[in-house]
């Protein structure tokens, strides 16, 4: 066999191998030549998303607020006599610092259709006790419908009765709330069924004049009545009677400046507690009953509070009935003026100017005792920071001493309050 004979026997083999060689790179490159483009490729399939549901205990949330108060700075009338255990408990002799409140809120929702409020105090007085933990609120909300405008309030909160009653002492420029309405409900909460409606936009109006420094009292319904107990947040029921209360109140846009106006009225017969010495007219279970109403002009940047209320209720007597209880006539209220100022040196403040009148019992105190109350009260407010607040405040107080033979008291009061926000 020649040389180029056993070279053309050879050469098929040769290629044979080496078209077994390059065929798998040459099927790759035809397998993608004949792909069609990414941008024209069908998508895959989605992956289906497992939506898992947060635990209740995940969605519940913690804040709260403490009052540092000092009572004993200079002032142009000191009197150590004038006192007001109903509200600032460190007026007076003896006094120097004091917790007002130490608050921690416990909310959210535990469902849908459910929400929880529960707020103790570790500020509390019981006898000579100071700094006590208490309950204040303790309630669940329940909600008939997605959009949350009807629900139910079941357990202890407060009695929808007044808008500074409603509204926190946290977001109050006044350091303490004025007798007149603050004289409705011990603590300003009972326990018992409270339902609230209100549309969708106004909830959230309720909100934004909350939580925006315009001095909200939060959202408790455009619409809200209920039945409760009646003789005051942590007392025990003192009769088979339940008092029930009514109110209605509207917010809104006149111009550019937020505006609220409302009506509230309750009924029921309270028992009266009386010591040794005084004696009761007509029955313990009295007749107590007010019609109050409230216009508000939130502070953008000037506003304006004024509540009214008239009704009867539990008091002592004058003259020769100085010693009896019995359903009286009463009648308050007070105008508040204040003005807010933003970034002035970096922090925003709030003067304001307070005038209290009211004429009538305190029926939550032993005996029911008559007040007459003339108050004056000059503050402002610093918004230092979201977590600190420092109100200064100068009171011009006639007031009726909250202890017995309860004497009428005259004298100023210099204070300062710290408020810190968590």
């Amino acid at each position: 066999m020649t040389p180029m004979a056993s070279y053309r026997s050879v050469l098929p083999a040769l290629l044979s191998g080496a078209t077994l060689l390059v065929s798998p790179l040459a099927l790759a490159q035809q397998e993608q030549a004949t792909q069609p483009p990414a941008s024209e490729a069908a998508p895959p399939p989605e992956a289906k998303k497992e939506e898992k549901e947060s635990a209740w205990y995940e969605r519940i949330k913690f804040r709260g607020y403490t009052q540092v108060r000092y009572n004993r700075l200079p002032s142009f009338r000191r009197n150590d006599d004038l006192i007001n255990d109903q509200g600032d408990r460190f007026l007076g002799k003896n006094n120097n610092f004091g917790i007002r409140r130490a608050r921690l809120v416990i909310s959210g929702d535990v469902h849908e259709h459910v929400s929880i409020y529960l707020q103790p105090d570790f500020a509390s007085v019981i006898g000579e006790q100071f700094n006590v933990a208490i309950m204040r609120d303790w309630y669940a909300d329940i909600f008939f419908d997605k959009k949350k405008e009807f629900r139910l309030r079941l357990g202890q909160s407060k009695v929808p009765f007044g808008f500074e009653n409603l509204q926190s002492s946290s977001n109050r420029a006044p350091l303490d709330r004025n007798d007149a309405l603050n004289s409705a409900f011990r603590d300003e909460r009972d326990l018992g069924g409270f339902f609230y409606w209100a549309p969708e936009e106004i909830r959230q109006r309720f909100d934004h004049l909350a939580n925006s420094k315009l001095k909200g009292s939060g959202d408790y319904g455009v619409v809200g009545f209920g039945i409760f107990n009646g003789q005051g947040a942590n007392r025990s029921e003192r009769n088979d009677n339940v008092h029930v209360v009514g109110r209605v109140t509207w917010p809104f846009l006149f111009g550019k400046q937020y505006v609220e106006v409302g009506a509230q009225g309750y009924y029921g017969r309270f028992n009266v507690a009386t010591g040794s010495g005084y004696s009761i007219r007509g029955g313990n279970d009295m007749v107590d009953a007010r019609a109050a109403a409230t216009l508000v002009i939130y502070p953008q940047p000037i506003g304006f509070m004024a509540e009214y209320n008239v009704g009867r209720g539990p008091s002592l007597g004058e003259g020769d009935e100085r010693t009896v209880v019995a359903s009286r006539a009463l009648q308050g209220g007070y105008a508040q003026l204040m003005y807010r100022l933003d970034n002035v040196l970096g922090v925003s403040l709030v003067p304001y100017v307070r005038g209290t009148y009211y004429e009538g019992g305190k029926k939550a105190e032993t005996n029911a005792p008559r007040y007459r109350v003339r108050e004056a009260e000059l503050g402002v407010e610093w918004q230092i920071l979201k977590a600190l607040e420092v109100t200064g405040a100068y009171l011009i107080a006639d007031r009726t001493s909250s202890r017995a033979p309860y004497e009428q008291e005259q004298g100023h009061v210099t204070r300062i309050q710290v408020q810190v926000n968590y």
